[in-house]
């Protein structure tokens, strides 16, 4: 095989893959005990910063027009559909992890630090969110 052909087989084939190793895109969260679907997040990236929005709820029997009531900053009484939930992560040097940043749960409206590691190809990303050495870990699906 040629390089210029190499290198378009890469392109079309390997480029897509890499890019998934990313948190950015639209992904599914479920709660930890039932399995069942929570809600949609997407992730963007702007500067090499990401940040997260409830884009839908999904769990059975929730108010669409939910607010974060419990939440104690600038997100206090704001609706839950379009909510940040993740502030300011950035990607550790040399690996696929994003940390340094902040994911926040609106059922308890208390604040987390947060470290994503996307497992599977980038088909699911591993969310943790801790404080101190106490914490826990959600696989989050991502959405087609």
């Amino acid at each position: 095989m040629n390089k210029a052909l190499a290198a378009l087989v890469f392109v079309a084939f390997g480029a897509p893959a890499m890019a998934q190793m990313s948190p950015v895109g639209l992904w599914k969260s479920l709660d930890e005990k039932t399995q069942a679907p929570k809600s949609e997040v997407r992730i963007t990236e702007q500067g090499g910063v990401l940040t997260g929005k409830v884009e839908r709820v999904l769990r059975e029997g929730a108010d669409p027009a939910a607010v974060c009531d419990k939440c104690s900053d600038d997100r206090k009484d704001k609706a839950i559909v379009g909510l940040e939930i993740i502030r300011d992560a950035k990607k550790a040097e040399g690996k696929d992890v994003w940390e340094s940043g902040k994911i926040l749960d609106p059922e308890n409206g208390k604040t987390y630090t947060l470290r994503m590691t996307p497992i599977e190809g980038g088909a699911k990303l591993e969310v943790r969110g801790s404080i101190g050495p106490f914490g826990r870990t959600q696989t989050w699906v991502r959405v087609q």
